[in-house]
């Protein structure tokens, strides 16, 4: 669904609590993008916009992000298309939607990714692991990814490694049944360092395979792992 759907607008509530009253599991997927890349993805289509077609796109876009304001507050699911084309889209719906066991368990997702590159607009909680050492200023592993053992190694044999996981380890084993009495079903955690190559990726991995032992549902993903170190 999208702006177009005026009688839907009027009425999203109502028909979302009738679907849950049915029985049915629902979660609302969001999508957006920054006003930079919806012009230009605009005047790739040459479509007006549909609520403003004769004037400004800038204005265009402003209203629609008002209007829809209500769905996205809503949504279980923010996700930023600024950085994707359509394919890699797809493999982000499937990677975070093709692993469900089960819909009635909360998924707990954890993004790594670099500050430099902005933070995950779908963040719910936020680590920030820029204080760990960094592999970047060490010639023989800057080339490598936290996905490399010695990458894990360096970044989390210290004991400044350790008393922060064993904090994120408390903090996680509270938080995570609070939100599911709330009826969250899906949680994003992102982990940020600075490129998102390293250390965030590294952390979001220890992370990931911590919260799965539990015997949780757990996504991690890596959004910068492959940019330029």
């Amino acid at each position: 669904m999208d702006v177009r759907e005026e009688s839907f607008l009027e009425k999203f509530h109502e028909v979302f609590d009738k679907v849950k009253k049915e029985g049915y599991h629902l979660e609302v997927v969001f999508l957006e993008a920054s006003d930079e890349v919806l012009i230009a993805r605009f005047c790739q289509t040459r479509r007006p916009h549909p609520l403003a077609p004769r004037a400004p796109l800038s204005k265009a876009l402003a209203l629609e992000r008002e209007v829809l304001a209500p769905i996205k507050e809503l949504a279980d699911v923010v996700i930023d298309t600024s950085s994707y084309n359509v394919h890699q889209l797809r493999r982000e719906i499937k990677a975070r939607f093709g692993v469900r066991a089960d819909l009635s368990e909360m998924l707990v997702h954890f993004i790594s990714f670099g500050f430099k590159y902005g933070v995950p607009a779908e963040t719910h909680l936020l680590f920030d692991v820029r204080f760990l050492p960094n592999p970047y200023f060490e010639p023989t592993l800057k080339p490598l990814s936290g996905l490399d053992p010695r990458i894990k190694e360096y970044v989390l044999r210290n004991a400044l490694a350790h008393s922060f996981l064993n904090l994120c380890e408390q903090y996680l084993h509270f938080l995570l049944p609070q939100y599911e009495r709330e009826g969250k079903t899906y949680l994003v955690v992102g982990v940020g360092c600075t490129g998102g190559r390293h250390r965030s990726v590294a952390v979001a991995e220890e992370l990931g395979a911590m919260v799965k032992a539990w015997g949780r549902q757990t996504l991690v993903t890596h959004r910068d792992v492959l940019k330029e170190a």
